[in-house]
């Protein structure tokens, strides 16, 4: 891992799941980690229930736009974490992967959306505190 470490979020749509872990991780790093975050199949819009529930916890996911995870984003992120998306993503030696089984906000009201958006805030601190322990 370099000293900066990177790491990716990967949902189906990169419009939920991977923009909330990927906006908790920009906010509680500081900048000492670089964020990234992609999509098998990247929806035309970032989930606005996703985005409200992000805003009650003063982050701004609204500006992002989903896109296409890609193999150098793969490649090049020394943690990748996927959320329901199968084995879509591409497997290097040496890169650390997790599955994280989240409920897809999709469709979900705010009330619904705001135990994904609690649960995706735990992993994401429990994962900094690794990658930085020192800072943590």
């Amino acid at each position: 891992m370099t000293d900066t470490p990177t790491v990716l979020f990967v949902c189906i749509h990169n419009a939920g799941r991977s923009q909330m872990a990927a906006g908790y991780m920009r906010a509680l790093s500081g900048g000492a980690v670089e964020v990234r975050s992609g999509g098998s199949e990247p929806g035309d819009q970032i989930n606005p229930v996703a985005i409200a529930a992000m805003a009650e916890e003063g982050i701004d996911i609204s500006a992002g736009l989903p896109q296409l995870m890609t193999t150098e984003q793969v490649r090049d992120s020394d943690v990748v974490i996927t959320m329901g998306c199968g084995d879509v993503c591409p497997i290097f030696p040496g890169k650390r992967y997790e599955d994280w089984e989240l409920v897809d906000p999709k469709g979900k009201s705010i009330d619904e959306v705001r135990p994904i958006r609690d649960d995706i805030k735990a992993r994401v601190e429990a994962l900094l505190a690794e990658l930085l322990p020192a800072t943590a």
